[in-house]
């Protein structure tokens, strides 16, 4: 708990006793919204972390949809109240992952995906995560780990057949990066609010796609009307691999082959207009290549099923109460 536990324990009856002189709004801000054995969970740290999981602000959740804001919240206070229970238990047992355990699950995680530590970085921040968030949520799994394996006396087994099974169900999942070598025309739309000015953005993408197909030349092109990088080099952008592009550009050029031209791609800014000039790599892995990850991906759906039984009988002994 953070060093206010005891300013919080103390809320309800500062709150209570001296309702004249402590606004309603601040009663609200700090009150308790579960308690857990000893432990509390404020209304602060919930919206923490309903802004966390969903990647909206509370306020603007309730106002999209009132009754799935309910029922997230609710969900969400439960996870919070079983992690409670289970960090309760962790330091009972006396569980300790040192950071030398996080960063070499990690740097398994990486080789088991064949990532560097940029691939990494990349695929974090589309999710909307750092990489310190990234550690805790590591360091958190390796304790459950070790609480499960001290508390479930049977271990996991794997049959080879299953992770083989797995494999073949799944294959995409282990489709290694291509790099890909792009050129672009790009028209910049200077106020992104200006409708008037995405339309007659829109008729001059319309117009330089129809040039295109008639058989004028790309790299020309993008040397007269590109406002992007590269333009003087006829729009040549040089190589990506596939988790350094925007989502949106990387579903367009997915299924493209070299040489082709893709249809005019809104951006926040403006238009793109993507030659695809090569694809280097890219395959699925061999079930040898990834048979280690299968294994760690099957490992952790079987230790979330005991996880979720074990908190279960742990929580019916705790004491909880839920304070909406």
């Amino acid at each position: 708990m953070r060093n206010f536990k005891i300013f919080l324990y103390l809320v309800p009856f500062i709150v209570i006793g001296f309702a004249g002189d402590i606004s309603f709004s601040a009663e609200i801000r700090n009150r308790v919204v579960a308690i857990v054995n000893d432990e509390l969970i404020t209304l602060h740290e919930l919206n923490t972390r309903v802004k966390e999981m969903t990647g909206y602000d509370p306020s603007d959740l309730k106002a999209m949809d009132k009754g799935g804001y309910l029922e997230t919240r609710r969900k969400i206070v439960d996870l919070m109240i079983d992690e409670k229970i289970a960090l309760e238990k962790i330091r009972e047992l006396g569980i300790n992952v040192t950071d030398k355990k996080v960063d070499a699950a990690i740097e398994m995680i990486k080789k088991d995906n064949h990532l560097t530590h940029e691939d990494l970085i990349a695929r974090l921040k589309e999710d909307g995560l750092t990489y310190e968030k990234y550690r805790a949520n590591i360091r958190r799994e390796l304790e459950r780990v070790e609480l499960v394996n001290f508390e479930v006396k049977s271990k996991i087994i794997l049959r080879e057949e299953k992770i083989k099974e797995y494999y073949d169900k799944h294959k995409e999942q282990f489709r290694t990066n291509e790099k890909v070598h792009l050129a672009a025309i790009v028209l910049i739309q200077e106020d992104p609010s200006d409708q008037d000015e995405a339309r007659s953005l829109n008729r001059k993408a319309g117009e330089i796609l129809a040039r295109l197909r008639n058989g004028e030349d790309f790299g020309e092109l993008a040397r007269k009307l590109s406002q992007g990088p590269g333009a003087s080099e006829g729009g040549d952008m040089g190589f990506f691999k596939d988790s350094e592009l925007n989502p949106k550009l990387r579903k367009v050029i997915r299924d493209m082959s070299a040489g082709e031209i893709s249809e005019p791609i809104t951006m926040p800014n403006g238009i793109q207009i993507i030659r695809i000039l090569e694809k280097q790599g890219g395959g699925v892995r061999t079930f040898d290549e990834v048979r280690d990850a299968i294994h760690g991906i099957l490992y952790r759906e079987e230790l979330n099923k005991r996880y979720s039984s074990w908190i279960r009988e742990l929580r019916e002994k705790a004491y909880t109460k839920i304070i909406f």
